[in-house]
Order: structure tokens, then C-alpha cells, then sequence
């Protein structure tokens, strides 16, 4: 496996465990040693891509870390989409794409958690959505409106863990910045295609 993807997974982990969030401990015993062996998944890009430097440019010092290491490489690990131009429209899927680092898809197998980033372009609703397994996202750049069940839009802080437990609707509306954020699953289908209850607005 290539050292640097290595060093990005082994980051990953050591700001995950540095933010001593409860929600996050059953994540961290499900982690798989980067020691394992790793499937070869043949590099991908995405036209969400072409933000990447936009959204280096907003990352924290607390997300620095990861941003930097993940923008080093973004041309040369497979990114992906969830949904069709018919599930969500054509506009979306210009400004969305993610890649898995551990799980079903990603280069380092698990059958327990899934690890990876989310891309979203600026000025894009990611809508209101939910699915099996418990979530948590964590956001290292951009400032990003955040929403769950009946709750209101909120900005939520770089490196502030946001948990969605099973099926509990949620949605991300981006600004002038684009978003790069750290998703987590477990417990549930590591592959499904979430259900969509609105279209972008």
C-alpha cells in the first residue's frame, strides 16, 4: 500500500482518538490495522475535485492534518457516487463525490465500520436523507449549515463530531466553501444507498 495512503489512515485515526468523544469508541475498537493486506482499487476522479483547493484553504488547524495529506493525493484514489443523475439531479453530482478508506469499498476491508471523506462543492443541499447504519460526520473545512430530524439549520465547528443515529433524517447545505468531511459507519448496511426525502433545493 502506498505510505502515504497509510499515513493519512493512521492520521485519521489518531485525530478520531484525540477527540476523546464517546460516540466515536465503538469506531475506534471496530479500526482495522493498516498492517492487513489491501485491495487495489484503481484511482477515480470526480469533477468535485476540481474544489480541492478551495477547500484546503479553509481547513483549521485541528483539520489541517488530514486535509493536507488527503489533497496530496486526491488524483490518485478512487472517488465515488452514491446516486444517479435520476435519484438527485445532474447539478448535485458536478459538486458530490466521496472516497472510503476502510470497509466494503475502500482499500483496507472491514466488515464492521466504514471510514472516508465527503466532498461537496459550495453553494450545494446535500437533502435530507437517512439510512440503516449509525453515522457520524466530522467536518474539516468550510463552514457548512448541518440539520437532523425537526431541527434547525446550524453551523457546526471543524473537527466537532455530529452523530446521526439510524434512519434519523438529516441534510448539509454548503456556502461559498466547500466541504471536505470525515464520514464514519457501523452497524448497519456499509453499502446502502441512502433513502432521499426531498430533492435539492
Amino acid at each position: 500500500m502506498d505510505n502515504k495512503f497509510v499515513k493519512l489512515v493512521d492520521t485519521t485515526y489518531d485525530f478520531l482518538s484525540s477527540l476523546n468523544d464517546d460516540r466515536l469508541k465503538p469506531f475506534l475498537t471496530d479500526w482495522p490495522s493498516t498492517n492487513t493486506p489491501v485491495r487495489s482499487v484503481a484511482p477515480i476522479r470526480l469533477p468535485v475535485l476540481t474544489y480541492m483547493d478551495q477547500a484546503v484553504k479553509t481547513a483549521s488547524a485541528k483539520t489541517e492534518g488530514i486535509v493536507y495529506l488527503l489533497a496530496s493525493m486526491a488524483d490518485r484514489i478512487a472517488w465515488g457516487q452514491t446516486y444517479s443523475e435520476d435519484d438527485i439531479g445532474a447539478a448535485f453530482l458536478e459538486r458530490y463525490g466521496w472516497t472510503a478508506f476502510i470497509g466494503l469499498r475502500g482499500p483496507i476491508p472491514s466488515e464492521r465500520m466504514a471510514c472516508g471523506i465527503l466532498m461537496l462543492g459550495p453553494r450545494i443541499e446535500y437533502p435530507r436523507h437517512r439510512h440503516e447504519a449509525e453515522e457520524v460526520y466530522i467536518p474539516l473545512t468550510g463552514q457548512t449549515l448541518w440539520c437532523q430530524g425537526d431541527q434547525d439549520w446550524s453551523f457546526q465547528e471543524l473537527g466537532f463530531p455530529i452523530y446521526h443515529a439510524p434512519w434519523v433524517p438529516h441534510a448539509m447545505k454548503t456556502g461559498a466553501s466547500p466541504l471536505l468531511a470525515l464520514y464514519l459507519w457501523r452497524a448497519g448496511d456499509l453499502t446502502q444507498k441512502s433513502l432521499i426525502d426531498s430533492q435539492p433545493g
